[in-house]
């Protein structure tokens, strides 16, 4: 039973996954109106329950107790966010969000579904999650028996975005469901927050004071496979949350094991793999927002033989 006392957020950033999400969430939570948690991801509407070999890569807030706590000291806020990525998959997200909070403002960015799969293959590569090379890793995921965040990757599934957003519109009502592109956050971050601003009706003008310079997530290579089998490791990612915050934990990652590097190529078979995949879902996304997306096959050229970003 919910409890009347609980605070639960009014807007929600789902997804979609290595999309943007982060970027959101740094930016947003620099707003005065605007109370974000320090636990970018909670995935509490998830409720997931990831296989044992993945249960130290996922974290995640399970109780209603937990998620509570990190909400404390949010009262005076306008608009209070959850920004958790598995939100968009999540068949059964946005009934339990709607459940508590049926006023939800939903929002959700998307990527070119291509290079959204790839970052997330290179993502797990780099932590030894798998060392398959990208289409074999493809096609084994998708063919599995088992799925389920924490369970399988879903690189395909994740990109499947004309549903999962139909589902959210279904639920909360389409103009309470704000769409926006990866692309367009890069090009023009102000024009895009200022949309976002109007949409959770808070002050646009705050937007001038936020700090748009750091750059979040960008691709780094590790420094060794070593750097790979430590950050695979169960014991070594557990003593990395208990003894250091999540920031410093975040910054030894990215500053220690890894190292500034440009993307690999995509090799020319998975491109035409996920282009074929991905085609009638952008087509039906399109009929669905009614309007073109041509930003979501921007990438979906071969040039001299290598992957064009």
């Amino acid at each position: 039973m919910v409890m009347r006392d609980f605070i639960w957020p009014n807007f929600y950033i789902v997804g979609a996954v290595k999309s943007g999400t982060t970027s959101l969430y740094a930016y947003l939570k620099q707003h005065p109106q605007v109370f974000l948690p320090n636990m970018k991801e909670p995935h509490y509407f998830t409720q997931a329950h990831p296989r044992p070999e993945q249960d130290h890569l996922i974290q995640r807030v399970s109780s209603e107790r937990e998620y509570q706590h990190l909400y404390r000291g949010s009262e005076n806020y306008i608009r209070i966010g959850d920004a958790s990525p598995s939100y968009l998959w999540c068949p059964e997200a946005a009934e339990r969000i709607h459940k508590v909070r049926p006023d939800a403002r939903i929002i959700v960015i998307l990527r070119d579904p291509v290079q959204r799969a790839y970052a997330q293959y290179l993502m797990d590569y780099n932590e030894g999650v798998i060392d398959l090379p990208f289409l074999d890793a493809l096609k084994k995921d998708w063919t599995r028996p088992d799925k389920g965040w924490g369970v399988s990757q879903l690189y395909l599934e994740l990109g499947q975005y004309a549903a999962q957003i139909s589902r959210y519109q279904q639920r909360f009502g389409t103009e309470n469901v704000h769409i926006c592109l990866l692309e367009d956050l890069k090009k023009n971050p102000i024009d895009v927050l200022i949309k976002i601003c109007e949409f959770l009706e808070i002050d646009p003008q705050a937007i001038n004071h936020i700090n748009l310079q750091s750059i979040h997530n960008a691709y780094r290579l590790p420094r060794g496979n070593w750097a790979r089998i430590l950050a695979s490791n169960p014991i070594s990612r557990r003593i990395g949350e208990h003894f250091f915050p999540r920031r410093w934990g975040d910054y030894i990652w990215r500053h220690i094991f890894l190292m500034k590097s440009h993307k690999p190529p995509m090799d020319a078979e998975a491109l035409y793999f996920l282009k074929t995949f991905y085609e009638p879902e952008i087509q039906q996304l399109e009929k669905l927002l009614i309007r073109p997306l041509p930003e979501l096959r921007k990438s979906w050229e071969m040039k001299q033989g290598t992957y064009k970003y």
